[in-house]
């Protein structure tokens, strides 16, 4: 283990070894008697649904009020979900009295430039659509990070992370350092994020058990990749590599200590175990993620789901199964409690995207 995350000698020596490991090795836990971290979940329903807005990714806390306070990506559903989410998101702060709510707008926590009615300052660089927000406590600091753009233009190239902190869930919220940007592409031609085609997005936040911040993120060729820092707003310093043996395409990760080990709760949008499914993956020291295991199934193994009255809103495709997406969980007691995921199929049939819940049982 980590026992003091910058001790320049034995960081050089982590690098080190790590560099040289390869990804070869990468393979399926066979759980056999044991039951995978997917058919630990049962579903409960409906999360957030908020008429007019399409719903996305839902990061919750459990408020110091014992409330359960999720942040939402969401934007007008008269936009369709692409473009939309990279030109109008914003990230919305909802409050429940359980983890399985109902829960309740309260208000706007970050929002982009785009919204704003004030005149346009040129001399002031724009900022679009906050997006995947992520929320964590931090001592007596609440931290929400989330990705920016600065123009569709470029995009997706250009996104990067951001993070902002209030001593409140309901702010007012500071941006980190000068801008709030704590992550962008690596300037450094042999780091593999250097002028990725997708920037760096999607942040997973952990707390190191032995101090210090790992910052995980997609980056090239959706694959994860990490970032450490000895202070929450940085600097974050970028590993050279991913950490993460996908040899297809994975996104969203969350971040957790699950039995002992690091753990990633990301999509499996290709099949690595089931198209469409999710993925579990573990790791001894956070820094070489060869281990996984099925993270969740399609919403149709959870509950009943009529594809003839689904309203596919995103990725319409001809599946014959009803996708999650970007999972979060909600720790109690540093274990899984309950995860929060979007979807681009309403499988109620309804015009708008909704975040659906579901509950882990031991």
């Amino acid at each position: 283990m980590i026992r003091k995350m910058f001790n320049p000698l034995l960081f050089a020596g982590l690098l080190l070894i790590a560099g040289t490991m390869v990804f070869s090795d990468a393979k399926c836990q066979s759980v056999g008697e044991k039951t995978s971290f997917a058919d630990q979940l049962e579903f409960v329903g409906t999360a957030v649904e908020e008429p007019g807005y399409t719903i996305w990714g839902t990061s919750p806390i459990w408020g110091d009020d014992g409330k359960v306070h999720l942040f939402v990506a969401r934007w007008p559903g008269e936009l369709k979900v692409d473009p939309g989410w990279r030109t109008h998101s914003e990230i919305a702060h909802y409050v429940g009295d359980s983890p399985e709510g109902p829960f309740v707008f309260s208000e706007v926590a970050v929002k982009g430039d785009i919204n704003d009615k004030a005149p346009c300052n040129p001399a002031i660089h724009k900022v679009y659509a906050p997006h995947n927000p992520a929320i964590h406590k931090v001592d007596s600091l609440y931290a929400l990070l989330y990705i920016v753009n600065d123009g569709i233009e470029k995009h997706p190239s250009n996104q990067y992370i951001c993070m902002a902190t209030s001593e409140s869930l309901f702010g007012p919220w500071k941006k980190a350092g000068d801008d709030g940007v704590i992550l962008r592409t690596s300037k450094n031609p042999d780091y593999w994020t250097y002028k990725a085609s997708n920037g760096v997005n999607n942040p997973a936040f952990l707390q190191h058990p032995d101090g210090g911040y790992f910052l995980y993120f997609k980056s090239e060729k959706a694959r994860m990749g990490l970032a450490v820092a000895e202070n929450l707003e940085g600097p974050y310093v970028q590993l050279p590599f991913p950490v993460t043996a996908n040899d297809r395409n994975i996104e969203d990760g969350y971040a957790f200590m699950y039995e002992g080990k690091f753990a990633l709760l990301t999509t499996d949008n290709h099949g690595m175990i089931e198209e469409g499914g999710g993925i579990l993956w573990t790791s001894e020291n956070g820094i070489r993620f060869t281990e996984f295991e099925k993270g969740f199934h399609h919403i149709n193994d959870y509950t009943t789901v009529e594809m003839s009255k689904v309203n596919r809103i995103y990725r319409p495709g001809g599946q014959n199964y009803a996708k999650f997406e970007r999972p979060q969980v909600l720790l109690k007691d540093g274990k899984p409690a309950y995860v929060y995921l979007p979807s681009g199929t309403n499988i109620y049939g309804d015009d708008c995207t909704v975040s659906y819940v579901l509950k882990y049982v031991e």
